[in-house]
């Protein structure tokens, strides 16, 4: 198996691994790996559209991945522990 079919497996897996995470943040922090992985793919083999859709992608988590963090912990904390309808 060559590296460049290794980094294809793992981004596959790191992108199917996402399906199964439930909070935001480690779904993030995977999407992100996963478009590292697939941006070094795809410049690899030479698949330009997989690569502008990473190069777009990767951004986009890692301001997602900011925009969840800046939420207050206090508060999120405070509203977990609210009963429902609360």
């Amino acid at each position: 198996m060559t590296t460049l079919e290794v980094l294809g497996y793992v981004g596959g897996v790191l992108v199917f691994s996402t399906f199964y995470l439930k909070t935001m943040i480690p779904l993030r922090l995977v999407a992100i790996a996963s478009n590292i992985v697939y941006i070094a793919y795809s410049a690899l083999a030479g698949l330009l559209p997989i690569l502008v859709l990473h190069t777009l992608l990767l951004p986009l988590n890692i301001w997602r991945l900011i925009r969840s963090r800046a939420v207050d912990p206090q508060s999120a904390r405070e509203r977990a522990k609210r009963p429902a309808g609360a």
